[in-house]
């Protein structure tokens, strides 16, 4: 199973002096090494491609396991021209792709695995309310993903950062994510291929499990309150 962990940006929002994905959270483990650990015991035999700029070393120390796709452009691109990198390089099939700053319940891979299986595209999407910083999405009455970005407008929930695209639509993802600018979004790839070439995206409900994108101080709260309850548990 391809597996791609976008982790090239600076993380400015933040304020930390490391790449966002080494973040350490409550339970003494980074963002990133969760997120492996979470894939490695939630997919059958997961081969993760993690996309590397901001400190590219620092993250490839970080995860030995891993294959790396280098950004060298992080500095003047967004997720959009990550994304495509991988998705020119890892071998054929479908992706699942998530962003690298995602704290998550493990849980939720069961419901993921069994769509990937299904060799479905999908955005995972929960229906909390969300705020201007937020990816926003719209759907049509079959569940199929309509609109997708920051700002979408009575939005019905958060996209939230875990996607997948099917092998047969992998191509349609790279020629529309090649059409994107610099400073894109990967869901303008998403949103640009369903308006143009109807492609068929699932919003993927996960609303029952935690997850949160960490990009400012509040999130980083709240994931280690989660977080913080497992380590209250297992103990």
């Amino acid at each position: 199973m391809n597996v791609v962990i976008l982790a090239a940006g600076m993380g400015t929002r933040l304020g930390m002096p490391h790449p966002k994905p080494l973040t350490p959270l409550a339970d003494g483990r980074s963002i990133m090494r969760q997120q492996l650990d979470n894939l490695a015991g939630g997919l059958t035999d997961p081969v993760v491609t993690i996309v590397v700029g901001f400190h590219a070393e620092e993250v490839m120390r970080h995860a030995p396991e891993a294959r790396f796709v280098y950004n060298e452009r992080y500095e003047q691109t967004n997720t959009s021209k990550s994304l495509l990198k991988a998705l020119r390089l890892v071998p054929p099939g479908g992706v699942l792709w998530l962003n690298g700053d995602v704290v998550f319940d493990p849980k939720l891979l069961v419901k993921v695995a069994a769509m990937v299986e299904a060799d479905r595209s999908f955005v995972c999407v929960n229906t909390e309310a969300c705020g201007e910083e937020e990816v926003k999405y719209t759907a049509s009455a079959d569940g199929l993903v309509q609109k997708l970005s920051k700002s979408v407008v009575d939005g019905l929930g958060e996209a939230v950062g875990i996607n997948y695209i099917a092998s047969a639509d992998r191509a349609t993802l790279v020629e529309h994510l090649e059409g994107c600018t610099d400073t894109d979004y990967f869901e303008r790839g998403i949103e640009s291929a369903i308006e143009t070439a109807g492609l068929p995206v699932l919003a993927l409900s996960i609303s029952e499990f935690f997850v949160v994108e960490v990009d400012f101080a509040g999130d980083l709260e709240r994931a280690n309150v989660e977080v913080g309850k497992t380590v209250t548990s297992a103990a």
